[in-house]
């Protein structure tokens, strides 16, 4: 399989909301694998995000579109001057597709049928579910913080893939997260390889945002974002020392009471032999520590069964660790060999793929019981529930303790909402990974 990303060019015109357009589709088309190139010559296609406020702007945006035909030939045309097709098409027939303003998914869609993304999801690289990022919602986007990771996980490509950690300025993701939030957004999904290593590259330096001094760091970036008023919700926390300072931001109700850490095993031989960055036998008494400052914290994690070298012993070490551990929200790989990953040559004894198959079912079934007992304890409560979408049921949303796509949902009986309402819901009824709620 070809591990070349398919790579876009894009040319972004028009006022800060065309902007706003722009970053939103190449976020999603980022998130996909595909690359954003500079050069008309290095791309497979390019999106021309045109602007038709004005005649001069018409005509700049044809221009645009015409140097990007003549340059690259493989032309897709968005934004406000897109709801002139006819008139886009009069001058220049041969581009591939025309869509208005704010249409992302059309757009998206429009790359895949030029260049299709890379279709194999590979958990132990990917920062979205395998489903993607469905762009419908304009309640929520994700922030990507930095690029790459320090780490060298001995079942991971990422460091030979994308390089080592490179943080982005400070004063960079709080102008983007602004303008998102100006748009509309209501949810900031905070996403990077490695959120706790923010800023570690630039020795934490001293950014200005604002007309502030904010210093690359979570901590601070986490301060920052939680003066915006919306839902802050982090992602890929590796459990340093330093993401204690953040929970009683989350005990305050500054930032949303969630932390997603790949925990990814809990038995020290295989930790040892994963390479795992941060991880000791200490992590249960700080998971404890969190909950006493902040009691409604939710955890989520991912883990992989099947490590080479993995006993029967280790896989009881795990299940026993998830007891102890009362986890939340969790999510199992089998492990699979990655090409190129160091955990091919180590040396040790392959676990074969019943046995995988049979740890993977008995770890659902024991965390099943965890997670279900837990949102058992929410009957009877009230929470804000973040509407999503209506279907033929009524209104399906999520609570603080629910990422989009991959964690659950809370299902209201009424069809009076829309999808980035905030409503106050009282708990009536759950099962293993829903719950079932009335409007208060």
């Amino acid at each position: 399989m070809s591990t070349a990303s398919p790579k876009v060019g894009f040319v972004s015109l028009g006022c800060p909301k065309a902007l706003v357009d722009s970053e939103r589709i190449l976020t999603q088309l980022r998130m996909e694998g595909y690359e954003v190139v500079p050069t008309y010559q290095d791309a497979d296609v390019v999106v021309v995000n045109t602007c038709g406020f004005i005649d001069s702007a018409k005509a700049e945006s044809l221009d645009a579109i015409g140097e990007a035909i003549a340059e690259n030939g493989k032309v897709i045309v968005t934004g406000c001057m897109g709801v002139e097709e006819g008139s886009i098409r009069e001058v220049h027939p041969n581009v591939l597709a025309v869509t208005g303003p704010q249409q992302y998914e059309q757009v998206v869609n429009a790359v895949h049928e030029v260049v299709p993304p890379k279709t194999e999801h590979d958990p132990f690289t990917d920062l979205v579910p395998p489903q993607g990022v469905k762009l419908t919602p304009r309640h929520y986007a994700y922030l990507k913080i930095s690029e790459g990771c320090n780490h060298s996980c001995s079942f991971c490509i990422i460091p030979s893939m994308r390089g080592k950690l490179v943080s982005r300025p400070v004063g960079d993701v709080l102008s983007e997260a602004q303008r998102l939030v100006k748009a509309g957004v209501k949810e900031l999904l905070v996403i990077s390889q490695d959120t706790s290593a923010y800023g570690v590259d630039l020795k934490y330096k001293t950014d200005f945002w604002d007309g502030q001094p904010v210093k690359t760091r979570m901590l601070e970036l986490c301060q920052a974002l939680s003066s915006m008023g919306v839902w802050v919700r982090l992602h890929y926390v590796y459990p340093y020392p330093n993401v204690d300072d953040v929970i009683p931001l989350m005990a305050e109700g500054k930032l949303l009471p969630y932390l997603d850490i790949p925990f990814q095993h809990a038995s020290p031989k295989v930790l040892k032999a994963m390479k795992r960055p941060a991880f000791e036998d200490k992590t249960l008494a700080r998971i404890k520590k969190w909950r006493e400052i902040c009691p409604e914290l939710t955890i989520r994690s991912t883990f992989i069964v099947g490590f080479p070298g993995e006993t029967e012993e280790d896989f009881q070490y795990l299940l026993d660790w998830l007891t102890e551990a009362q986890l939340d929200r969790v999510g199992c790989f089998q492990y699979s060999p990655v090409d190129g990953a160091p955990a091919n040559d180590l040396g040790l004894e392959l676990v074969p793929d019943d046995v995988k198959q049979d740890r993977w079912e008995r770890f659902m079934a024991h965390q099943q019981a965890i997670s279900a007992a837990r949102l058992q304890l929410k009957i009877g409560q009230e929470m804000d529930v973040l509407i999503d979408e209506i279907d033929d049921e009524g209104a399906v949303g999520r609570s603080a303790a629910d990422a989009p796509e991959i964690d659950g949902a809370v299902y209201i009986d009424s069809f009076d909402l829309e999808p980035g309402q905030m409503v106050r819901v009282r708990i009536t009824n759950a099962d293993e990974y829903d719950l079932w709620g009335e409007l208060v």
